[in-house]
């Protein structure tokens, strides 16, 4: 298992993490260090614990937003599917509704030409 130092809010944090997920994990703690180092310049120095947990609460919040985003587009993207499965259903019965009328024009005009054949003889 990998090791790495992360700091967050000045201090160094030693964590472990899957081989190859180092660098994940180095830029996941400069952005949650982003979200403490914010608070601590809205609020000032109010603590390490309360600052670390206010920081996590902005991160589910961020989070649960982008979660109902993304439900909402996974709606979209479930409605769009079935009007184009609508859709396709739609145009194979106009194919073959085509197709059928073409076929029945096409003996119609056999069979007139056989019988103008016929009245030219």
């Amino acid at each position: 298992m990998a090791q790495v130092t992360v700091t967050i809010d000045g201090k160094q944090y030693r964590m472990a993490c899957d081989e190859g997920q180092e660098e994940h994990l180095t830029d996941l703690a400069t952005r949650f260090d982003r979200y403490v180092g914010h608070l601590k310049d809205s609020f000032g120095e109010i603590g390490d614990q309360r600052l670390t947990v206010m920081a996590g609460i902005m991160v589910m919040d961020e989070l649960s937003e982008l979660q109902k985003r993304m439900k909402g587009m996974e709606s979209e993207v479930a409605t769009l599917r079935k009007t184009r499965d609508d859709a396709l259903v739609k145009a194979d019965k106009n194919d073959s509704a085509l197709t059928g009328a073409l076929g029945t024009l096409a003996q119609r005009m056999e069979d007139l030409a056989a019988k103008l054949a016929v009245k030219a003889e």
